[in-house]
C-alpha cells in the first residue's frame, strides 16, 4: 500500500476524530464502555448529541455498541489507531510523539491533578501548574463565542466547585476577557491564532 493510500483510507479515521466531543468520548471509552446517557452526562452534552458522535465514530470503526439491559453499552476499539500508527510511524517517530518540553509538563501536571474524567481533584500552589489547569478549562470554550457569567459557571463548574476562582483566574491570566460588571465572557486568542 502506498502512502496516498494509506492516507485516503485513514481520512475518515482522521475526521471522525477531529471534534472535541468525539475525542472526550474516546478517551471515555478507552477507561471502559459506557451508555450514551453516562457519555452524554460526564461530558455535558444531550443524549442527541452523543449519540449522532458515536455514530461518527462507528462509521469509522473506533466504536461499537451492545445492547445490555436497557441500555446500548458502547466500546473503544483500538485497532484503527494502532493500524494508523504502524502506517505512518515508525517506533521512534511514536516515541517522538509523546512529546518533551512544555507538552511533556502540561501531560504529567493535569496527571497529577486531575481525575481520569477531566475534574480538576486539587488545585496547586505552584503559579505554573495552576496555569495548565487553567488552559485545560480553557478548552471548552469556543473561540469567538461570548458567554454569560451563568454559561461561565456552568462550564467551569463540570472542571471545579470554586468557579469564582477559575473565573477570575482565566481573566487575571488573560486567557478570557470579559465585559465590566458581570458581562459577557470570551477566549482572548494568542498571538499568531495559536
Amino acid at each position: 500500500m502506498t502512502e496516498a493510500d494509506a492516507a485516503t483510507d485513514l481520512l475518515p479515521l482522521l475526521k471522525a476524530l477531529a471534534d472535541r466531543t468525539r475525542l472526550g468520548i474516546v478517551g471515555l471509552l478507552a477507561q471502559r464502555p459506557h451508555s450514551v446517557e453516562e457519555l452524554a452526562l460526564k461530558l455535558g452534552r444531550g443524549a442527541s448529541t452523543i449519540s449522532h458522535h458515536l455514530s461518527v465514530l462507528s462509521g469509522s470503526g473506533l466504536v461499537s455498541g451492545k445492547v445490555r439491559g436497557y441500555y446500548n453499552m458502547y466500546s473503544l476499539h483500538c485497532e484503527p489507531l494502532q493500524e494508523m500508527a504502524r502506517n505512518f510511524l515508525g517506533r521512534g517517530e511514536i516515541r517522538a510523539f509523546a512529546g518533551s518540553g512544555e507538552d511533556a509538563f502540561d501531560r504529567k501536571v493535569l496527571a497529577a491533578f486531575t481525575l481520569p474524567d477531566g475534574r480538576i481533584r486539587a488545585i496547586p500552589v505552584q503559579e505554573k501548574k495552576f496555569q495548565v489547569l487553567l488552559r485545560h478549562v480553557l478548552r471548552e470554550f469556543e473561540p469567538g463565542v461570548r458567554y454569560t457569567e451563568k454559561r461561565v459557571n456552568e462550564i467551569l463548574s463540570r472542571f471545579h466547585e470554586d468557579t469564582a476562582r477559575f473565573r477570575r483566574s482565566v481573566v487575571e491570566y488573560r486567557y478570557m476577557a470579559r465585559e465590566g460588571g458581570g458581562g459577557k465572557y470570551w477566549r482572548i486568542e494568542p498571538a499568531g491564532g495559536g
